[in-house]
């Protein structure tokens, strides 16, 4: 099960770290595995969340997003997208921007690539902050089957009932960030956290009315219930927007590592290589979380990885202004996962004494 589903990505490990032996020497190998530990780091809250994602879609998308999507991970989003984003905001056409690219002490107007692409943090901070922050309010909003902190969750699951409420905290929060971090770039960081939340609506909104158009009937649902499937998994275009949905989430957690990245090399290749690779391991442990049913064995992950988000978020907004060090960020993601993992274990742990009964209270936890 491990190799099978890690197989690919402790293949692509050690052919990459060859290469950058090969291509740039010790010194290269070194800051590619630098990198491929902070990607991981990073993102093992965005495994999580992916998860519960990916086991709604039926595994011949769970395959495209293992294929497809990995490319995407890797060259489009860690590679393409970034020049993309000095392009536009620095107003800077292709060539340049990628002669700028391969010659990382090159410079164009008097700003280097990496130059470029600090002075586009505020941009990239706003639309990808919020864009988390609606996953994590959209998350803490709704009720839930398994409440992890219910003296915080059960009275915002009631607030939560209003209308777009977590549309109108987004905004807020925007407005707030825009104001006390953005000084003249305010204008930038307001269209960039509205076309944030402006994605977020369309591709899940999208997902939801074609999963809601596929649903089978009472009789389907019961018998996926009985077979110990809790959703009934959705192909189509269903299928399609849920993975439209992850590979933007995974855009909205690469961003600062792709920037932060940057201090430790100016050499492109070396940083595409190194995240790409950290990249692998985040899509194999993902679909490894699936097979295994572990979001249902450990009820309390999902609430550990969107707390983690809801961090991550507040932090990418902080940063519009503050350099936060990606090492904060890492263990945020971390010790918000370690503390749901070890509330699960403990969970499941005075469940199986209370003889498989009902499931005994905790402090701090609570089930519907």
């Amino acid at each position: 099960m491990f190799l099978r589903t890690f197989g690919w990505s402790l293949a692509i490990t050690v052919i990459g770290l060859i290469a950058a032996g090969l291509f740039w020497g010790a010194e290269g190998f070194g800051i590619v595995l630098i990198l491929s530990i902070l990607e991981i780091s990073l993102s093992f809250d965005n495994a999580v969340v992916n998860a519960t994602v990916l086991k709604r879609m039926n595994p011949y998308w769970q395959k495209i997003f293992l294929t497809v999507g990995v490319l995407i991970a890797v060259f489009g989003m860690r590679l393409i997208f970034p020049l993309l984003v000095v392009g536009l905001t620095a107003h800077l056409n292709p060539a340049t921007v990628i002669d700028l690219a391969l010659h990382s002490d090159q410079t164009y107007n008097g700003s280097t690539y990496a130059q470029y692409l600090e002075a586009a943090n505020p941009a990239i901070a706003a639309f990808g902050g919020i864009f988390l922050l609606m996953i994590f309010l959209d998350f803490i909003f709704e009720e839930k089957d398994f409440n992890w902190l219910s003296w915080i969750e059960k009275p915002l699951e009631k607030v939560g009932k209003l209308e777009a409420f977590s549309s109108v905290i987004a905004l807020v929060t925007l407005a707030l960030a825009a104001n006390f971090f953005a000084g003249d770039g305010a204008e930038t960081v307001l269209l960039a956290g509205i076309m944030g939340l402006v994605t977020y609506l369309a591709v899940n909104g999208l997902s939801s009315v074609f999963e809601a158009g596929l649903e089978e009937d009472e009789e389907a649902e019961e018998a996926a219930e009985k077979s110990g499937r809790t959703i009934v998994q959705v192909g189509g275009k269903a299928a399609f927007f849920l993975f439209m949905y992850l590979e933007v989430l995974d855009a909205s957690f690469s961003f600062d590592g792709v920037v932060g990245a940057f201090a430790i090399t100016q050499d492109i290749f070396m940083i595409t290589l190194g995240l790409g690779i950290g990249a692998m391991y985040i899509r194999s442990l993902t679909v490894f979380l699936v097979r295994k049913g572990t979001l249902d064995d450990y009820v309390y992950l999902e609430h550990g990885a969107h707390y983690a988000i809801g961090a991550l978020a507040v932090i990418l907004l902080v940063g519009i202004e503050y350099h936060i060090p990606e090492i904060v960020t890492g263990l945020i993601g971390v010790a918000f996962i370690g503390l749901a993992l070890g509330s699960s274990i403990l969970r499941n742990r005075r469940a199986a004494e209370a003889g498989g009964g009902e499931e005994p209270e905790l402090v701090g936890s609570n089930s519907h």
